[in-house]
């Protein structure tokens, strides 16, 4: 008998599971309740929690002993929830945040070798998900019970992000000494990254590739995943809190649906951002008029301290950006 799935989220994910599961001989249906399985991936808590929760949501829809997988990134907290529902509503539940490992390639979702998972919740759902998972990607790392796989998404998504910033920045800083000053012979070449992922980011840059499957939304998605689960363990993350107001700040200027290698223009001259059709005037208008084009007296802690970003003291504050 054909088995029968549902998706529910992001239309580049969605395409990636029919795909996958279509091609191994199961059906896409409209009705959860008419599912074997039901997959969700969401890049916003609100539209997650509406998915599951909300009027005739998934919890609500489903029939009794259907596979409920959530390739999203969440909290442990939320996981933990959603678990304690389907057990309640004798629905078969993993929490499996996706991973995507090179980041910089042009059609991420593509190849299943490209693409992980933690797993986790309760050991014969882990198993009776493990055939659908194990179509969707190469590696599935099982993490534990539940909450624990979305835990080791967050401790993963921390390191993922500060590597691609840290690339970043160091090619900004070469690309910056490199136009104001006379490099002579080395002036073709481009900044070096110490971790693959870095390399590769860069090589994109370098190539004038920042458009992708893989997003700069599904990146502030799994940052802000971690950030809320480190807020709820009232534990502060002065790193990762940056590198979210960097990725916002790309965002509010038209780069959300670009891939993460287009953080690199933040740094460059607005030209450079106009011709990716990003615009500067957007940030303007959201922290108020501040020349993007600092010149050398231009006082930098009044600027984001005006806009909201930075406090007295020179920490992170309140932002009038995406919550």
């Amino acid at each position: 008998m054909t088995k029968a799935f549902v998706f529910a989220g992001n239309e580049t994910v969605g395409n990636m599971v029919a795909d996958r599961l279509c091609g191994a001989g199961w059906q896409r249906v409209g009705d959860a309740g008419a599912a074997d399985a039901v997959i969700t991936y969401f890049t916003t808590q609100t539209a997650l929690e509406d998915a599951y929760f909300g009027d005739n949501g998934i919890v609500q829809g489903a029939r009794k002993g259907t596979q409920i997988i959530d390739l999203s990134c969440t909290t442990p907290t939320f996981a933990r929830e959603l678990n304690a529902m389907a057990c309640v509503a004798d629905l078969v539940a993993v929490e499996a945040p996706l991973v995507v490992t090179d980041v910089a390639v042009p059609d991420a979702f593509a190849a299943r070798e490209n693409l992980g998972c933690f797993v986790g919740g309760e050991e014969d759902c882990i198993e009776a998900a493990r055939e659908v998972l194990d179509l969707l990607v190469a590696h599935v790392t099982d993490a534990g019970g539940p909450g624990s796989a979305q835990l080791a998404r967050a401790a993963y998504s921390l390191q993922a992000t500060a590597q691609l910033v840290a690339a970043v920045e160091a090619d900004a800083l070469y690309h910056a000494v490199r136009t104001s000053s006379d490099m002579g012979e080395i002036a073709g070449m481009r900044a070096g990254a110490i971790t693959p992922a870095g390399d590769a980011l860069l090589a994109a840059v370098t190539d004038g590739r920042f458009d992708g499957t893989y997003t700069v939304e599904m990146l502030m998605g799994e940052l802000t995943a971690a950030l809320t689960t480190a807020d709820d363990a009232d534990l502060i993350l002065p790193q990762a809190e940056a590198v979210q107001r960097l990725l916002e700040l790309l965002a509010i200027i038209g780069g959300s649906d670009k891939a993460p290698s287009a953080l690199s223009l933040v740094y460059r001259e607005e030209d450079a951002c106009a011709k990716e059709g990003l615009d500067w005037t957007r940030a303007e208008q959201t922290y108020g008029d501040h020349d993007h084009d600092h010149d050398e007296d231009a006082d930098w802690d009044d600027d984001f301290g005006d806009a909201g970003i930075m406090d007295d003291d020179g920490m992170t504050g309140a932002y009038p950006g995406f919550n």
